[in-house]
């Protein structure tokens, strides 16, 4: 007989003070698969961190220049990559790809607990994928998975998707807190013990988020956000955690009838401007993760007919656009409070960096006032509340970039002007936002 707490009388025999204590073991926490070098028997050790040996080719190609990038380099032996998006943007078929790629050089193992394997064989046969080496598993309990995987011993996995796991350790239905917590933590467990390089699939909410617990973006090496519209042909790939490279770097693809194919030059693609000069154009010269990329941001402001004026942004924050129209007030003496604004990033991109703040002025300004700017001209700079133009990093990368593309004047703030000339262009340094809004 058990009793959850203390109690004077044996509810069985109904004699008093006849209980004992005892701590009763759970057999729910034994591990079923102990082949590997992290099962229960295995003693942790203290070492001094100059004795641990670091290979130098520990990064491997996943045959896709861009994921590549995004991923530092290559794909780190041992680490964990949570790829998450919306539905239908590309997930499955981009780890596929570069699964089918991978599987050439080393042993790769697909998990699908989505889909069946004539499905996955059927995009692989539709992509032109080469297939002869890949191993597939329809599975959705995380310890089966686990010891076919010690069997087999595969050097890259993907999980499609960590919402379909589960483990028997849980009663709970699958894709709940509990069970996407168990089954990320035993399959990150079995990577870094074995070495295996893992990639996992994880669903989003309608508010963009990865769905499930926020400790699952903690527990893993990497954190890569599919963005995109489905009707635009082109996909970003956004790292926003990266414990073996830059955080935030960004990796351009286009779909295709034959699957996600890699866009070497993103500035041409995002910089397919209108032949003739309009008025609220702006280039801007953005800094995402290693590499500079040329982006256009576009605004009307236009007469509101209501009592409060509308701010609308896409690809930007929409704070920040009410505080920069704050410092063209106070500090430009130009007034917007009975304007609609709309500001938007061609191309679907998203602008996170303040160095955006220059170029969004000085569009504004130009819609205000009808006055385009020129074809080859460039900006890029922080603005603060003072109404001073700050510098920004990596301004000369910048720089060299729109040169190789063919620009020949750029607005930078004073901290950014360079120190050589640069052939071909003429750069005009600023201090505060009323120099820059005095070149229109």
């Amino acid at each position: 007989m058990q009793h959850s707490k203390w109690n004077g009388q044996c509810s069985a025999c109904g004699t008093w003070n006849s209980l004992l204590e005892e701590i009763s073991t759970s057999t729910k926490t034994k591990n079923l698969f102990t082949g590997y070098a992290g099962a229960p028997d295995q003693q942790s050790q203290i070492t001094l961190l100059s004795d641990v040996g670091v290979a130098h080719d520990i990064r491997s190609t996943t045959g896709l220049l861009e994921l590549d990038r995004v991923l530092g380099g290559g794909l780190v032996q041992g680490a964990v990559v949570l790829i998450g998006g919306d539905p239908g943007i590309g997930k499955s078929t981009l780890l596929l790809q570069a699964l089918c790629l991978m599987s050439q050089q080393q042993k790769s193992l697909y998990v699908t607990g989505e889909e069946s394997l004539q499905q996955v064989a059927m995009r692989a046969g539709r992509l032109g994928l080469p297939n002869q080496e890949l191993l597939l598993l329809p599975e959705t309990q995380v310890e089966r998975m686990l010891l076919h995987a010690e069997r087999e011993k595969p050097q890259v996995m993907v999980i499609d998707s960590i919402q379909t796991i589960y483990t028997e350790l849980l009663a709970s239905a699958p894709g709940s807190v509990g069970q996407v917590r168990e089954s990320a933590a035993q399959l990150v467990r079995f990577a870094k013990q074995t070495g295996t390089s893992l990639f996992i699939v994880g669903h989003v909410t309608k508010d963009g988020t990865l769905a499930g617990p926020r400790v699952l973006e903690h527990m893993v090496d990497t954190v890569l956000y599919f963005e995109g519209e489905k009707d635009n042909r082109y996909r970003v790939v956004r790292a926003i955690k990266n414990r073996f490279g830059a955080v935030n770097e960004l990796g351009i693809f286009a779909m295709t009838d034959k699957g996600l194919k890699t866009v070497s030059n993103p500035s041409a693609i995002f910089l397919s401007r209108n032949p003739k000069p309009v008025s609220g154009s702006c280039v801007l010269v953005s800094w995402e993760g290693s590499r500079p990329l040329l982006v256009e941001v576009q605004a009307l402001v236009d007469d509101s007919y209501m009592a409060n004026p509308r701010r609308v942004t896409v690809g930007l924050d929409h704070q920040r656009l009410s505080m920069l129209l704050a410092v063209l007030h106070r500090h430009g003496d130009v007034a917007t409070h009975n304007q609609d604004v709309f500001v938007n990033v061609v191309g679907g991109v998203k602008v996170t960096e303040t160095a955006a703040d220059l170029a969004i002025l000085l569009a504004m300004f130009s819609s205000l006032r009808n006055k385009p700017l020129e074809q080859q001209l460039v900006v890029f700079g922080e603005v603060g509340l003072a109404g001073e133009v700050r510098p920004v990093q990596s301004g000369h990368d910048r720089l060299h970039e729109a040169a190789k593309h063919g620009f020949t004047k750029a607005i930078v703030p004073q901290g950014n002007a360079p120190k050589k000339p640069i052939a071909g262009m003429e750069i005009i340094a600023v201090e505060h936002i009323q120099q820059a809004l005095q070149q229109l």
